[in-house]
């Protein structure tokens, strides 16, 4: 682990009304003593008690660069555990970047990606599910994915982890000290004793692998592919849900083209949407790909729209649709409820047994029978935080479903009848794929591999 004093611009560089610029290191307090005048007579940074705020000037020599605001933090309470000064300068890209010049020019060294953070778990103030979540807060898209994050960060995962990972080692203890010392530890019925237990992790793990399931449609967004054929009303529906003209609409059949993509929330719900052409039979080249590209869309979605015109009868390009997403998540949408309905919702289940909402995406009418056909369709009619622990990034839900398949095998052993030395073995493959997740048992490549998807300061 590299030891010596780093810095980074730890907001956005941009104009705003503030910019911060983090020491951290050993000689965090030496350096920022050397570039800061405080205003207090006579008074240093060496001289300032931990957790205090001060003012006063960075100064290069003679000339004063900006006033600023000095937050001093001495190790081990900080957010890396080291000597920790964070300068408060007024926001704007060429006083933030002149601070931070003079800062690397007295000491410090341009801090990697996410090297703060990564400090703070190899120091240990925080497990590697925890530094996780740091990022995940900074890339929230929605309520639900923050609080999870948040929650991640206070240890809500760690402490899951940590008491499976307890319970595992537990058995593994009994096991070696049985075999080592049979006079006071019995093996005799172990099996059905260990058997019972592992029933209990198991569902515990399972648990947490139900969560992943619909957390990380919360975190990422239910990806939605609006389809239907040309003139239907798509491209009204997304601006409507955007709300702003972000794809153009006329009579015209076949205006849109291309996919137009657009991330929007829907009561609390992330929608990553794509407007596709309309899907139709056609000659005209330009059209056809399209059309192509609204058919892959369909397949790789969480969710299709299916947009009808009410207004007029079904054609075969409606029923070539309905044989592409029947087996699908669909919801059905008959749009131009303000005009003379030709199609009733009776008519269409002869075809789509799926949820038919009437809407006017010109008026806004039904929309938030859609919203609600969403939370139905994905979270049984109800969005909320609880107290439950969600897993929210891959790489645990990865170590998660290794050490259920560990824990399986185990009870494999067991009804074959194994001798308990075999439990043992998986045991601690299944302890130790847990132990990837808050960072336990974790290779160096891994770590620095999370950690260079951070932003620079964080």
């Amino acid at each position: 682990m590299r030891t010596d004093t780093i810095t980074a611009i730890a907001t956005a560089l941009s104009d705003s009304g503030i910019g911060i610029i983090r020491i951290s290191g050993a000689r965090a307090i030496e350096v920022a003593d050397k570039v800061i005048k405080l205003k207090e007579k006579k008074k240093r940074i060496y001289d300032c008690p931990t957790h205090t705020v001060h003012y006063g000037f960075v100064v290069d020599g003679a000339e004063i660069i900006d006033e600023v605001i000095v937050i001093v933090m001495k190790a081990p309470r900080s957010y890396t555990r080291e000597d920790t000064i964070e300068i408060n300068c007024h926001g704007g890209i060429l006083v933030t970047n002149k601070i931070l010049d003079l800062v690397i020019k007295n000491g410090a060294r341009p801090a990697d990606p996410g090297e703060f953070t990564k400090r703070a778990f190899l120091n240990g103030r925080i497990d590697l599910a925890q530094a996780e979540s740091v990022i995940d807060i900074i890339h929230a898209k929605n309520d639900f994915a923050l609080k999870s994050s948040v929650s991640q960060l206070n240890g809500a995962v760690s402490d899951a982890i940590s008491d499976l990972r307890g319970k595992i080692l537990h058995e593994i203890a009994y096991i070696e000290s049985a075999i080592d010392d049979p006079e006071h530890y019995q093996l005799e019925d172990y099996g059905i004793v260990l058997s019972g237990k592992l029933d209990l992790i198991l569902d515990r793990v399972n648990e947490l692998l139900k969560n992943a399931e619909n957390s990380s449609i919360l975190k990422e967004g239910i990806n939605t592919v609006i389809v239907g054929k040309p003139n239907s009303g798509k491209s009204s529906l997304l601006n409507t849900l955007v709300g702003k003209e972000r794809a153009i609409v006329t009579e015209i059949a076949g205006t849109t083209r291309d996919a137009i993509e657009e991330q929007i929330r829907l009561n609390g719900i992330s929608l990553n949407v794509i407007d596709t052409a309309g899907i139709r039979a056609t000659e005209d080249k330009v059209e056809k790909i399209g059309v192509n590209k609204a058919k892959e869309y369909l397949e790789k979605s969480d969710l299709i729209i299916y947009v009808i015109d009410a207004s007029v009868s079904l054609t075969s390009d409606d029923k070539e649709i309905i044989k592409m997403i029947k087996d699908r998540n669909v919801i059905v949408l008959l749009n131009k409820s303000d005009l003379t309905a030709i199609i009733q919702e009776e008519d269409l289940k002869k075809y789509l047994d799926k949820k038919i909402i009437s809407v006017s995406a010109k008026y806004r009418t039904g929309i938030e029978d859609l919203e609600h056909a969403i939370e139905e369709m994905f979270f049984h009619g109800k969005i909320k935080m609880n107290d439950e622990v969600y897993i929210t990034n891959a790489r645990h839900k990865s170590s998660l479903l290794c050490a259920r398949n560990s824990l399986g095998l185990v009870k494999q052993s067991i009804e074959e009848g194994m001798p308990e030395d075999f439990y043992s073995f998986d045991l601690m493959n299944a302890y130790e794929e847990l132990g990837k997740i808050i960072g336990e048992s974790v290779e160096d490549d891994l770590v620095n591999e999370i950690f260079s998807k951070f932003c620079m300061g964080k």
